[in-house]
């Protein structure tokens, strides 16, 4: 099989080819990191979390680049409001961010660049574009992108120059020669604070958005990499101005492939605070544990908008129980022998050679999860213990079904909760052993209207969160 990439450039799936043979070099755009993320972010911090998986699954070494935007106009906004040095708030968030995403079992990056880090090299490509004549100096000291003398701007959205600018709706701004133009370098301004403003050839202030971006993904990646990804509402403008820069100061071609994940909506409306459907990753967290967000996530292919909603989580909620339930069936840690050994066979097995067909066609997880199903179908009828580390196995690159099994089904049980319920289970039992069976059958009702059911076995009696 042959890994396909739906690249937003040619607008085409394309067999992917990496520029250095066994290497991916992708660069994802992280967090403006001013507040708690909230579920949109988690959409692309996971889509990408799962390229990242199944790239290193497929036996590709990748360097993934995830930045993190730490100078920007909300940060010095929050950061006023607060009373606050910019460093405290962008540290707090970064990692509440960390602790976050963490719960949603997102890898790490190979790097992890703040953008205050990057200043010089930001610097330096606004030098290179001025030089090239692609970058002007407006009045009141700003430093501006020309984007008419760009030949190709437009390629990634899909528009040409004549078609961005008959939908342009914001006048043309002071010392800008187009509305189209963008700012590299932003001169400080009487207001803002010290630690918002760097000294430089163009006097003191502070980089644009957009090329920070370019500097990282060159600096860490080079000039030219493999993938560039980030959220669908990136892909103009921002993702096109990247290109501009850097390609204008580089005079290579950018980025290869281009990813962009699909928005995600609440109740089939866009998530907006004003309309009072607005949540944090912890707002979620607080009712659904961070495997059953990411199960509901990856039920939608990435390209695809995803409807946000309790009934969906829930239904997701059920879904990932029933995975976990074929595998609390079969004991898959008793016999390591025979898992050492079943293992050369896994790769060729059918549920394998599927679930590696639809993760290779431009990262399919919906299909890749119906392998699991069906998957674990054959296990709750068989009971084989070698189909149970397979479902195990096919897990993992998608982030899921690591946990022991009973656990998770367990999950969620407040302290102290555990001694109880195995307290009334054993009296149930003794009131079995007496035959008074009228007290048994209440004692399981009993527990079932605090959300446990009992499941009986040869074994004896287990217990899992309904």
């Amino acid at each position: 099989m042959t890994l396909r990439i739906f690249n937003t450039l040619t607008r085409e799936v394309e067999p992917f080819v990496s520029l250095e043979p066994g290497h991916v070099r992708m660069y994802v755009c992280g967090m403006t990191i001013y507040d708690l993320c909230h579920v949109g972010h988690a959409r692309f911090l996971l889509a990408f979390d799962v390229v990242y998986r199944w790239l290193r699954a497929s036996g590709w070494r990748v360097t993934y680049v995830r930045n993190i935007t730490d100078i920007d106009d909300k940060i010095i906004r929050r950061a006023l409001e607060r009373g606050i040095p910019i460093r405290q708030l962008t540290d707090e968030m970064t990692a509440a961010m960390h602790e976050d995403i963490g719960r949603l079992g997102i890898a790490a990056p190979t790097h992890e660049p703040r953008a205050t880090a990057y200043v010089p090299q930001m610097l330096t490509m606004i030098g290179t574009l001025e030089r090239k004549g692609l970058a002007y100096r407006a009045a009141g000291g700003d430093v501006n992108y020309a984007v008419r003398k760009f030949p190709g701007y437009g390629r990634l959205s899909g528009k040409s120059i004549d078609q961005l600018r008959a939908g342009e709706r914001v006048a043309v701004a002071d010392g800008k020669d187009d509305p189209l133009d963008f700012v590299l370098w932003k001169a400080a301004k009487p207001d803002e604070p010290p630690d918002a403003q760097w000294d430089g050839p163009y006097g003191p202030g502070r980089p644009g958005w957009h090329i920070e971006c370019s500097a990282m993904g060159c600096a860490l990646l080079g000039e030219t990499f493999d993938v560039h990804g980030g959220g669908m509402d990136l892909q103009f403008p921002h993702h096109e101005n990247e290109i501009a820069q850097s390609e204008g100061a580089n005079g290579v071609p950018f980025v290869r492939y281009w990813m962009h994940n699909g928005f995600l909506n609440v109740d089939d409306t866009k998530m907006s605070k004003s309309l009072g459907n607005f949540f944090t990753i912890r707002d979620v967290l607080q009712r659904y544990d961070g495997e059953t967000l990411r199960f509901f996530m990856l039920r939608t292919h990435y390209r695809s908008p995803l409807n946000f909603s309790d009934a969906n989580l829930d239904d997701a909620r059920s879904g990932l129980r029933r995975l976990y339930t074929a595998l609390a069936s079969v004991d898959v840690d008793a016999d390591a022998a025979a898992a050492a050994a079943a293992d050369a066979d896994d790769a060729a097995s059918a549920p394998a050679v599927a679930f590696r067909a639809a993760m290779d066609e431009d990262f399919n997880t919906p299909a890749a999860i119906a392998v699991l199903f069906e998957l674990a179908a054959e296990l709750n009828r068989s009971g084989d213990a070698q189909a149970a580390r397979l479902l195990r196995r096919l897990g993992e690159p998608l982030g899921l079904l690591q946990q022991p099994a009973r656990a998770f089904l367990q999950g969620g049980a407040a302290a102290g909760d555990d001694g109880r319920i195995e307290a009334r289970i054993a009296e149930r039992a003794a009131a079995k052993a007496a035959r008074d069976f009228a007290r048994a059958d209440a004692i399981r009702r009993e527990l079932l209207a605090d959300g446990i059911v009992l499941q009986d076995g040869p074994d004896g009696t287990r217990w899992v969160k309904a």
